[in-house]
């Protein structure tokens, strides 16, 4: 366990070369040309706080890597994940002060991701929407998202991805990847360049991965194809893309503390041992543990060693997901002051998780099931705005709508009574269930509005705006299976934005904003029972959220820093008890669990060494704290969670970096520290804080081989085990659950890198 000398350590280094940095820009300072490469943008000119990376940031790092992870160096974003690469879905969490996942809001090119949660309902993972190297930048507002962002889930500020537009000149990439765990990973993309004088520009981009489960056995596959239209037209442009994926990964094993103490972090599913898998299924049922009637007797009772329940381990898991996103739109001046931009889009989505239970057995067949929760989703929409330039005044209006179908159901399938391995694969979608348990149609309505205006008095700028958000969530059961049905609404037409920036000289700035948001409900809301949803439906809030930032920032030619206080006044949390075993799938409990309050500081620098090597660090202090115990109805207390720390909320985090590039050669090591996390609502249990490095190295050749480039990459650098996601299964009031994903160990990847 990290000490808490040791953290307070950690938190100095940041806030010293922070500091140090700072007193550097008295020193005499490189050439323009020098300072021209940024490794974090750190948002110079805005009244929030928010930074950005681009393309060649994300280069730097291993192969496939998910963009959530390479922002995860920014001040406050925390971000896990069970493998490598960050793009495990299942496993995949974030967390930016004190707000989960589900209450921040994602954007791709303006399109809405939604809260990008495993079982989304309206949106995808950024890792299905792009591919990793076409993602051209990406910008994090840890508080103050921007007002036209379509998110009804930004309660925490919002991150947004731009992809990479197509090049002006013909030009062919093509990357390969080999490494840990045999993983396989290609990568090509063709730019058109302009087709005749004035024509359209094209950029189609495939990639293949293909990898092995650090532990355990099965794989994690992805094809992804992406394709972009831009054609000129004058000032403007009209612009179409497809992004197509199909992602097949099978899942680690769900752990607790208490096997991670027995089993250890090497302990996974029962994968490529199906007959161990059969023999505990019967020796579960004789024992009574799954409720099911006895199917072998001579099985026994008496579990193998080190077993000791049934939830120790399944035979296997899977992941699932087809997705095309595809929309057209256009951008253009309509006269010297006034622009109008919109999009269209469509996104499609067939998707199924996979469980092997136990605790439904096929009859006739073996005691095991495939228990599935199939997702289909069929959204359109569009994303407007009309912008006027006059003066000192950038006034902008924009609408977001979108209509959204989606059906959601929980099936079993049965499997034959062999021996050696299933009649079915766990990475092929599974035909003629033997059961729907349940099964919805869910129609949801979004509307969106903004209006801001951006006041530009010198040293002095305003913005000021707000926008308007209502979203109808309607759930009809085609099998109910004892879950809620019925229409909830959340709507808010008024929702206030306002920020300062005062600009002290041209390199120092100081800014503070004011921010109101609402996050609407969604189809959660009906996972619990009918009774218990007509019970709080009349008294159900949308959570809201109002934060107060207040931040300076300064820059010179070496250095490049910011210090940001805030403040959050969270109200109506909502949150869903974990009622049992995951696999189980027992309703979960929804309650209103009152107010939070977070508050906090961060600080993050860049500063340039010489021209050829920087430095940069972040740190971030952040305070979220319940501020009400769990009620029922009756006044009894099912959660003493009044002054408890949120659930995945680190106290502090600590990030540095040390970066060489001389054009040729180019060398990068990164420390990433994670405070203690609590997993359970009153505060009893928590993984303790854990230090991760990665670091990559290449050369970029000339002469002869101008164009290819040799990287290599490695995670967890000095093999560090530590508990990565926690809450995979939800999170409890108390005691130890099964909802931990143990961290990837030491992996290693080399990549060549061509262009023409």
């Amino acid at each position: 366990m990290i000490c808490l000398d040791k953290s307070r350590w950690l938190s100095a280094t940041a806030l010293a070369a922070f500091l140090i940095a700072g007193a550097a820009r008295a020193e005499e300072a490189p050439s323009d040309a020098e300072a021209s490469v940024e490794i974090v943008v750190l948002g110079q000119g805005q009244a929030r706080q928010v930074q950005q990376i681009d393309s060649a940031d994300i280069a730097l790092e291993a192969p496939g890597i998910s963009p959530l992870k390479a922002i995860d160096k920014l001040p406050g974003v925390n971000f896990q994940s069970a493998d490598p690469f960050g793009a495990y879905e299942w496993s995949t969490s974030l967390s930016v002060r004190g707000f989960s996942q589900s209450q921040m809001g994602f954007t791709l090119d303006g399109i809405p991701l939604g809260d990008m949660s495993y079982a989304n309902h309206n949106g995808l993972h950024i890792s299905r929407a792009v591919i990793s190297e076409n993602v051209g930048r990406v910008e994090v507002a840890q508080g103050a998202g921007s007002l036209a962002a379509a998110s009804s889930s930004n309660l925490g500020g919002t991150i947004e991805f731009f992809t990479r537009e197509p090049k002006e000149a013909f030009g062919i990439e093509a990357n390969g990847t080999y490494g840990t765990e045999d993983t396989k990973r290609g990568f090509v993309r063709l730019d058109t360049g302009s087709l005749g004088d004035g024509g359209p520009l094209i950029s189609v981009a495939y990639a293949y991965q293909d990898a092995d489960k650090w532990k355990g056995e099965g794989v994690q596959r992805q094809h992804q194809m992406n394709a972009r239209i831009v054609q000129p037209a004058g000032d403007g442009r009209f612009f179409g893309f497809v992004n197509y994926s199909d992602r097949r990964e099978n899942d680690y094993q769900d752990l607790s503390a208490a096997m991670i103490d027995r089993l250890g972090y090497g302990w996974d599913n029962f994968a490529k041992n199906w007959d161990l898998a059969v023999r505990v299924a019967h020796i579960a049922n004789n024992r009574g543990d799954t409720g099911a009637p006895v199917t072998d007797p001579t099985a026994g009772t008496s579990y193998p060693a080190p077993i000791q329940t049934v939830d120790d381990s399944y035979y296997d898991a899977a992941g699932l997901r087809k997705d095309w996103l595809a929309g057209a739109g256009f951008d253009a001046p309509l006269t010297d002051i006034w622009s109008v931009k919109a999009t269209g889009y469509h996104h499609s989505n067939k998707g199924v998780g996979i469980w092997f239970t136990p605790y439904v057995g096929t009859p006739g067949g073996a005691p095991i099931t495939i228990r599935t929760t199939e997702y289909d989703i069929n959204r359109n929409g569009i994303v407007a705005s009309t912008e006027i330039e006059t003066g000192p005044n950038r006034i902008e209006g924009g609408i977001w709508y979108e209509d959204n179908a989606f059906n959601n159901a929980r099936r079993f399938y049965g499997l034959a009574n062999t021996s050696g391995r299933p009649s079915r694969s766990s990475l092929d979608f599974p035909k003629d269930p033997l059961l729907t348990q349940w099964e919805f149609d869910f129609h949801s309505e979004t509307l969106q509005y903004h209006v801001q205006d951006r006041l530009d008095l010198g040293r002095v700028q305003i913005n000021a705006g707000w926008k308007g958000l209502r979203v109808e969530n309607e759930a009809t059961p085609v099998v109910s299976g004892g879950l809620a049905s019925g229409t909830i609404r959340a709507r808010d037409w008024f929702l206030p934005q306002a920020g300062l920036l005062f600009r002290l000289t041209d390199d120092q700035e100081i800014f503070a904003s004011y921010t109101e948001n609402l996050r609407a409900f969604t189809t959660s809301a009906f996972s619990t029972t009918q009774a218990g949803f007509d019970a709080l439906r009349g008294n159900l809030k949308p959570e809201s959220s109002t934060t107060y930032e207040l931040g300076a920032r300064t820059q010179s030619r070496r250095f490049r820093g910011v210090l940001a206080g805030y403040y959050v006044d969270f109200k109506d949390r909502l949150i869903s008890f974990a009622n049992g075993a995951g696999i189980i799938g027992n309703p979960s409990i929804l309650q209103n669990v009152g107010d939070v309050r977070s508050y906090g500081v961060e600080a993050a620098g860049t500063f340039r060494v010489t021209p050829q090597l920087s430095l940069f660090a972040s740190y971030a202090y952040n305070r979220s704290e319940y501020r009400d115990d769990v009620m029922n109805a009756r006044g009894i207390v099912l959660a003493a969670t009044d002054g408890k720390t949120v659930v995945n909320s680190p106290e502090h985090l600590a990030k540095g970096e040390i970066s060489y590039d001389d054009d040729a050669f180019f060398a990068r090591l990164g420390a990433n520290y994670t405070s203690r996390r609590y997993y359970s609502y009153e505060n009893d249990v928590s993984v303790p804080g854990f230090v991760l490095f990665d670091a990559s190295l290449g050369y970029r050749f000339t002469g002869a081989l101008e164009g290819f480039t040799i990287q290599a990459s490695a995670t967890n650098l000095f093999d560090k085990e530590y508990v990565a996601t926690i809450g995979s299964n939800g999170f409890a009031n108390r005691r130890d659950s099964q909802t931990l994903l143990a961290g990837a160990p030491q992996q290693f990847f080399v990549t060549l890198k061509s262009s023409f």
